[in-house]
């Protein structure tokens, strides 16, 4: 298929130079889709239909039979030999069971080691004989070490997270999932589907999968391209605000300070102080055209001014509206006289330059970053806007101890950045996209949401998350409450218990925090058969620490030391002194580099296939409060798929007890 690619001459096709230039980057895209992945099957499962679709089943006759795989492949003459995972006839894979077969005979799993065909297994689904049991390639696929970025789950998709992955693409789902259940996976793996289902749709409007991080991107980057799909861009909360607050972030918040920047009452400041900058006129306007004057008094001025701030569009839009308003005023005068004006008479009238000034006093032009700089240097005009929305020391906690002279002097902080994007979409209205994903939301503030939910308001949305691995203190407290401020109240809520990758003794112990950290969440049952290698020591030195990372490297796959952030030195030179190479997070792990030093606040999202957990209750202690410290012990404490040692001086934390 890509040789035929490849054997394509788009000087065989009548184009202009533009159109020959399109073709050729589609067929360029089109190459770089069907790559051939040494290391990843075309096809995993097979399905032997008893009837073939669509068929009249009264009248028997063989079913059909196909191979399915991440993407579709045909032979020479077109015909299909492997079929798409997302295609309506591939998902009885998932779905089928012996109590509905879904019209499915046989279904064949295929076991691969490093590319290549291994093992099979057969599943009678009609047959009474055969007890239902556990696939056995099914729990090794889940369990296999894994070195490198994330990977697809195509082949291991359960029912329930199939459900999610083919929901349609005009509803929002959130999905709050524990460690382990496969949430990530599914939001990535929803998007490969809707980009399959509605293509089209979304190949105009367009999708973006939003991280907590780079290096959690980083991290995930592989897994929609090894399903051939290159055109999902990828990006932080923090990247999107900055390309439309233009500001550099060289500042940080108070944790009070960033806290309160985040809360959604900021939304309402903000609106009132960019409607301050209307002025209701005081004088008539007078508008020459050749050697008549036409007069609008002021009171008719300021009835156009109040109907555009009645209708409460955007502070732009009603600016660009304005002159033509007064130019139609204009013209009913002229029409009075006895007068005939066209479009062409109201479009000279609205560019005249006394209409120009008029506007330019009543309706002036509003910079988002300049608006955030006053409301955070300007006493008196804080309190203006934020007079019966903020008290008075929250008004305090928000100006700056030494104002900035100027944008691009002043050390904004991310939460300044997210309100300048606030302002701009209050000026003038952020572009949407078709579908986003957010990963890790339960980290965001409502203002950040929001910042989100501007990218999607005409689409739809995937929230993944879980709320007690919230580690920020403004924090999710509960889904519904942040689909409102996404804006996508309606949103459904779906949640996974099944853990697939944290191995069971591990997600027995880190369940003990969820009590105190989140009470109202079912802990999360792990479904594997290997229940993993789980050990607590106690030890004296980074030396022993080290030693434990060398004992699980003696293992296949990837170790990952996750300590506090103020213990990352030492253990970093620690390491250094016995010849242990290490990387950072996200950065990709080779067979010859297979440990990852990992500070404490970059460990969520990120999985290894044993860690090495440094001084829980550093941990605990490097934030702000206890129960913030708890979610970021549970985070470091679910990282390990196969195997997690904890290792300490000081006593542990005794929620663990």
């Amino acid at each position: 298929m890509r040789e035929d690619v490849e054997a394509l001459d788009i000087r065989d096709v009548t184009a202009n130079w533009v159109n020959a230039e399109v073709l050729s980057h589609q067929i360029g895209e089109r190459i770089k889709a069907l790559a051939d992945l040494s290391d990843t099957p075309l096809f995993f499962g097979r399905l032997d239909y008893l009837h073939s679709p669509g068929a009249d089943r009264a009248e028997g006759g063989e079913g059909e039979r196909f191979y399915i795989g991440r993407r579709h492949v045909h032979d020479a003459d077109g015909d299909p030999m492997v079929i798409d995972w997302r295609a309506p006839v591939s998902q009885p894979f998932y779905r089928a069971s012996r109590k509905d077969p879904m019209d499915v005979g046989l279904r064949r799993r295929f076991g691969y080691t490093g590319g290549e065909l291994t093992a099979y297994e057969d599943e009678h689904l009609t047959d009474p004989a055969e007890a239902e049991t556990t696939s056995r390639l099914l729990q090794q696929e889940i369990e296999k070490p894994r070195v490198g970025p994330m990977r697809d789950i195509v082949a291991t998709i359960q029912p329930e997270q199939d459900e999610i992955v083919r929901s349609g693409l005009g509803g929002t789902v959130c999905v709050q999932g524990g460690p382990g259940t496969g949430k990530t996976a599914v939001g990535l793996h929803r998007v490969a589907y809707l980009l399959y289902a509605y293509r089209d749709r979304l190949a105009r409007t367009g999708t973006l999968v939003i991280g907590p991080n780079r290096s959690f991107l980083h991290y995930i980057e592989q897994v929609l391209p090894a399903l051939g799909e290159l055109e999902v861009k990828q990006a932080t909360v923090d990247d999107l605000v900055a390309q439309v607050s233009g500001v550099e972030v060289r500042g940080a918040d108070e944790p009070a300070t960033a806290l309160l920047k985040g809360d959604a009452r900021l939304a309402e400041v903000l609106r009132r102080a960019v409607r301050s900058h209307v002025t209701m006129p005081t004088e008539p306007l007078v508008v020459v055209r050749g050697s008549r004057r036409w007069r609008l008094p002021a009171y008719e001025l300021e009835e156009i001014v109040q109907e555009l701030l009645a209708r409460d569009i955007r502070y732009g839009a009603a600016r660009e509206a304005l002159p033509q308003r007064i130019a139609h005023a204009v013209l009913v005068r002229m029409e009075q006289a006895g007068e005939a004006p066209d479009d062409r008479v109201q479009d000279a009238v609205a560019r005249n330059a006394a209409v120009k000034a008029a506007v330019k006093v009543l309706w002036p032009p509003v910079d988002p970053a300049k608006l955030v700089l006053r409301l955070l240097s300007d006493p008196e005009f804080l309190a203006g806007q934020a007079d019966g929305v903020l008290g008075e020391d929250e008004q305090k906690l928000l100006l700056w101890t030494k104002p900035a002279r100027s944008v691009r002097s002043a050390k904004w902080s991310a939460a300044d950045a997210v309100l300048i994007d606030e302002a701009a979409d209050l000026v003038q209205r952020t572009s949407s996209l078709g579908h986003v994903v957010l990963d890790e939301a339960q980290d965001l503030s409502p203002m950040q949401y929001r910042a989100v939910g501007r990218r999607c308001t005409t689409g739809s949305a995937t929230v993944l998350g879980d709320l007690a691995q919230g580690t920020t203190p403004w924090a999710t407290r509960s889904w519904d409450e942040a689909l409102r401020h996404l804006g996508k109240p309606e949103g459904v809520v779906e949640e996974l218990t099944a853990g697939f990758r944290v191995p069971t003794d591990v997600i027995t112990y880190a369940s003990r925090l969820l009590p105190h950290i989140a009470p109202g969440l079912t802990p999360v049952a792990s479904v594997r058969e290997n229940p993993g290698f789980f050990d607590i020591r106690r030890v004296e030195g980074a030396e022993a620490v080290v030693a434990a990372c060398g004992e699980l490297l003696r293992n296949e796959g990837s170790v990952g030391l996750i300590a506090a952030d103020a213990r990352v030195p030492v253990l970093a030179e620690a390491l250094a002194a016995a010849g242990v190479g290490y990387l950072g997070p996200g950065e990709e792990t080779t067979a010859r580099t297979r440990l990852t030093l990992v500070p404490a606040s970059l460990a969520k999202g990120l999985e290894y296939d044993y860690v090495v957990l440094d001084e829980p209750r550093a941990v605990v202690d490097g934030e702000p409060d206890e129960r913030t410290g708890l979610r970021r012990l549970y985070v470091t404490l679910t990282r390990a798929v196969s195997g997690l040692v904890v290792t300490h001086a000081t006593d542990l934390p005794e929620q663990l007890a």
